[in-house]
């Protein structure tokens, strides 16, 4: 076997092998204490909740597991049986090999590969969500938004792969200037998702006036971040769980709530909640966190320009290499790199567990040193979201970009 290609397997059955035995040491943990909710937590939820609970991280967890070994046979399957070639040949044979030939065949070939993930993906929605309350929607709205998705990623996808490989043919540096526009397209969507882009799938209402309104802006005003507006989000037509976030910079910026979130918390709570949001802003994680992510894109587009001059790496898969022809690689590239990045899942974890204390630190002074209104909040939202109360560290080191819930709480009382 080329070395190349035992690179592939070694790394594909190293991480399959790691997530299963993640997922087996995780419900193994909740077994553990499944048979009466911990005296920790006894006033997060009550008993019958917490079976319920339990056995939803158990349920999702075992169709997880699944789920991993079935993407693994599909990843095996796709890069070993020389389909990717066949299928690259097939449509750039049709439409050529030019800028915009290489862009719809990149586009054809990933939609189709992600058709084996469709039925994971209505099953867990409209079967184990179902099964425990959170699922709102229906199988027309699902269908109806992955059409749009569908459209979407044709109208931004192609454009974006044609002037990536405009580049390749302008300069040798064109790996740089690459990422520039990437990186520049990626601010430019900070603003123009919420406005274009989010309406098409959900609805967004001005929050009425009233005391909660009243409320929450005059913590907006006294914590420095002058909103445009507070929106409520109809996430409640998809699912039950909730949510708060704000979007956009400057005069865009605005805060959403998903309508579940306000059912599900006191004016107080939700005030918190507000309050931890805001503190992400203030606490400067929103430019940290652009420049991982540039950083990260950087070197994607650095192991792009090199690989791209390297035959051995396309044909190793079976292409045959032509050179400035980056439709290949790309490819390759963008189906394996889950293999390499999983590893770092615990490092960039760590990254957002520390923004996450640092964003409570500041609700909990935000709301005049009371760490209850935020306890509280956090507490009503792992109740209604049947959320793991204890979930096995190592898992939590891979898959948890938050604290848990008892870490969050001792961090909160002890500051």
């Amino acid at each position: 076997m080329d070395v190349v290609l035992l690179i592939f397997v070694l790394l594909l059955i190293a991480r399959t092998g790691v997530q299963l035995w993640l997922d087996k040491l995780n419900r193994a943990e909740v077994r553990r204490h499944a048979d009466g909710i911990p005296e920790a937590f006894a006033g997060v939820m009550d008993a019958e909740t917490y079976d319920k609970a339990v056995r939803y991280t158990q349920d999702k967890s075992r169709l997880g597991s699944w789920e991993t070994l079935y993407d693994a046979v599909v990843l095996a399957v796709v890069v070993l049986s020389g389909l990717l070639p066949w299928l690259w040949q097939a449509f750039t044979g049709v439409v050529g090999l030019g800028i915009w030939g290489q862009s719809v065949s990149l586009i054809a070939i990933m939609l189709l590969l992600s058709i084996p993930s469709l039925p994971w993906e209505y099953f867990y929605q409209f079967r184990l969500e179902e099964r425990y309350g959170f699922n709102q929607s229906k199988p027309a709205l699902w269908i109806s938004d992955k059409m749009k998705g569908l459209v979407l990623g044709l109208a931004i996808g192609c454009p974006l792969l044609a002037l990536i490989l405009w580049l390749v043919e302008l300069t040798p540096l064109w790996w740089v200037w690459a990422f520039v526009a990437l990186f520049a397209f990626q601010l430019v969507m900070l603003v123009l998702a919420p406005l274009v882009i989010m309406p098409l799938f959900n609805k967004f209402t001005d929050l009425p006036e009233g005391d909660l309104r009243s409320r929450l802006m005059a913590l907006a005003d006294r914590t420095g971040f002058a909103a445009k507006t507070i929106q409520i989000m109809d996430g409640s037509k998809r699912s039950r769980h909730s949510n708060a976030f704000f979007t956009g910079f400057g005069s865009f910026r605005r805060i959403v709530l998903f309508d579940t979130l306000v059912e599900q918390l006191e004016a107080e709570q939700l005030e918190a909640v507000l309050a931890h949001e805001i503190g992400h802003y203030r606490c400067g994680h929103i430019p940290k966190r652009l420049i991982w992510a540039a950083a990260s894109l950087f070197a994607m587009f650095a192991v792009l320009g090199w690989l791209l001059g390297q035959p051995w790496f396309v044909e190793a898969f079976g292409f045959a290499y032509a050179e400035g022809v980056l439709g290949p690689t790309l490819l390759m590239v963008g189906l394996l790199s889950g293999l390499v990045t999983f590893w770092f899942n615990p490092l960039s974890n760590q990254m957002s567990r520390k923004h996450e204390y640092e964003a409570d630190a500041f609700a909990r002074n935000a709301m005049e040193n009371r760490p209850g209104p935020l306890i509280g909040a956090l507490r009503a939202l792992t109740s209604k979201n049947l959320s793991n109360l204890t979930p096995h560290p190592l898992y939590s080191a891979f898959y948890y970009s938050h604290p848990t819930l008892m870490e969050r709480e001792r961090a909160l009382q002890n500051a």
